[in-house]
């Protein structure tokens, strides 16, 4: 069997950071689910009808179940999220003490298995760079927990070396903090670095830690337009840094 071939977009590279939700994952099918089910659960808890305000404030569009590029639920930790959902339930509720309970009583964190749809053959791609000798990291605002489970259910953890995550106190995007800790902790130079991600924080992020390549994806929530002012390369999906035909 050939060996599948790594893409030229990778030359020079010997670390491959990718961030998580749209890049590795599909965005919209995890968390715009998530968004439509938390305005229900918000609705319930108060009786009142929240779910507007509250999709706005996250960047949530319920009239296509997509994700706005620049929203919370795009670019934001998940305890970033759930405090702009707190100040949507404090203009709506009589009380703080009845916001808080409210959000308590609606909150739920998206199941990091079964929606967790990948938006390639993730096993080939790392399994790939790992034969050509580079490693692999992960950078997500997702938190670590669902983030490693995430990755055991795709059947990849074992390919990657190191995650910054949005509860690992390392900045948000689109600043350097992540992607330098993976560097760091890889013993890796940023410049014989990739970062690949569908935002353009993610890109940004990149470039402000002098990233080598940083590379757009179009699985996720932002366009051609979006990503091609600051990406070296844009792509359709993370599939296409590999070539099966070797």
């Amino acid at each position: 069997m050939t060996p599948t071939a790594v893409s030229p977009l990778l030359d020079g590279i010997d670390l491959v950071i990718f961030d998580k939700d749209g890049t590795l994952i599909e965005f919209h099918a995890m968390w715009g689910a998530w968004a439509a089910e938390l305005g229900r659960r918000l609705e319930a808890a108060t009786r009142r009808p929240v779910a507007g305000d509250v999709f706005v404030a996250i960047g949530y569009d319920p009239s296509s179940g997509r994700i706005q590029p620049g929203g919370a639920l795009a670019i934001a930790t998940n305890a970033e999220i759930a405090e702009r959902i707190a100040a949507v339930m404090r203009r709506w509720c009589p009380s703080v003490a009845a916001a808080r309970r409210a959000v308590e009583a609606a909150w739920f964190e998206p199941d990091p298995v079964t929606a967790a749809l990948p938006t390639a053959d993730l096993v080939v791609l790392f399994g790939a760079l790992r034969n050509s000798g580079r490693q692999i990291a992960v950078a997500t605002t997702d938190d670590r927990a669902p983030t490693d489970l995430t990755l055991r259910a795709l059947g990849v953890r074992e390919h990657v070396a190191a995650l910054a995550c949005g509860d690992d106190d390392l900045g948000r995007k689109p600043e350097p903090g992540m992607v330098l800790a993976l560097c760091a902790a890889l013993r890796t130079h940023p410049t014989r670095t990739a970062v690949v991600g569908d935002t353009p924080a993610d890109l940004e992020m990149g470039r402000a830690a002098g990233a080598g390549q940083v590379i757009g994806v179009l699985s996720g929530v932002a366009g051609q337009a979006d990503l091609e002012p600051i990406a070296d390369a844009v792509i359709p999906s993370v599939g296409e840094l590999v070539d099966g035909d070797g």
